[in-house]
């Protein structure tokens, strides 16, 4: 059986190594049926982790479920490691990402509706590639236009558990309805 201090190992280990949050769900089925892990036993591990206070990073719980991520104390320092590297949206890349995740699922046209002018297929493209959006399905009017809504790696991206954890919508943010 595996002890509690080398099962918090291996699992700080697969989530270090993981290019994505992992679920429990997805810990769970990298145990071999002989080390009989529960579900319970898992998330005791994960407590036991998000409590090292001592590293410069802690465990956070997103969409995607749990990874490492550096505490904000260190930004200064990492930022050097990033210089340059920061992308960089448009404004227009940005209203048209917000109005997704507020209004989905939601049309191009729409889109456009809200924002007043036409968003470019750049736009879309890169939302689409950047995996922050999809499409869904289509609207059931004439020429069936794709819904868009957005992903789980939206989510983790911000930092985010579900969309109700948006921001909520001041008056000053102007999203007609």
């Amino acid at each position: 059986m595996i002890t509690d201090d080398e099962l918090d190992a291996i699992v700080h280990a697969w989530l270090i190594a993981s290019p994505e949050p992992m679920s429990v769900k997805m810990l769970l089925s990298l145990f071999d049926e002989s080390e009989t892990m529960t579900e319970l036993r898992l998330k005791e591990a994960l407590a036991r982790l998000s409590a090292l206070a001592h590293l410069p990073y802690h465990l956070v719980e997103v969409a995607g479920g749990y990874r490492w991520q550096t505490k904000l104390a260190y930004a200064p320092w990492l930022s050097r490691l990033f210089a340059g590297k920061a992308s960089r949206y448009s404004k227009a890349t940005l209203e048209t990402l917000a109005l997704v995740a507020y209004r989905q699922p939601i049309t191009r046209a729409e889109i456009d509706e809200i924002r007043g002018v036409s968003t470019s297929a750049h736009i879309m493209k890169s939302l689409l590639e950047r995996e922050w959006i999809c499409v869904v399905g289509q609207r059931d009017v004439p020429g069936r236009p794709s819904l868009y809504a957005t992903t789980t790696q939206f989510l983790d991206y911000f930092q985010l558990k579900r969309l109700s954890d948006l921001p909520v919508l001041t008056a000053a943010a102007v999203l007609p309805i």
